[in-house]
């Protein structure tokens, strides 16, 4: 079994939600990542990627 899990924040979840989803499996958050997202659109015939919210990953460790 690995010893490092992601954990990604699902929508209509909050942060103490994830965390707490994470104790229940038995890892303990060690990193927090933030990564945008963007969506693309073609405005003038031109793309353009617009952000529309950000994405939330906590590396959990495995307690032994």
């Amino acid at each position: 079994m690995s010893k490092k899990k992601k954990f990604y924040v699902e929508k209509n979840e909050t942060i103490d939600q994830c965390l707490e989803r994470m104790k229940k499996e038995g890892y303990v958050p060690v990193r927090r990542m933030e990564q945008p997202v963007f969506k693309e659109e073609v405005v003038n015939g031109e793309k353009k990627y617009i952000p529309v919210g950000r994405e939330i990953v906590f590396e959990g460790m495995l307690l032994t």
